[in-house]
């Protein structure tokens, strides 16, 4: 099966970048804002919360 890693790496790859940009134009309100930031934010938001 060495023909299907490639395929499987690609497919993955691609709904990680899906999951990426759906996080960042669902959960962020600016779309400039990269995703560590705004992962940082989001942390932010939990630790004012507690």
């Amino acid at each position: 099966m060495p023909q299907m890693s490639p395929l499987l790496w690609l497919t993955l790859y691609f709904f990680f970048l899906f999951f990426i940009i759906y996080c960042n134009k669902y959960f962020t309100y600016t779309p400039t804002m990269t995703t560590q930031s705004s992962v940082q934010y989001k942390t932010q938001q939990m630790n004012w919360k507690w």
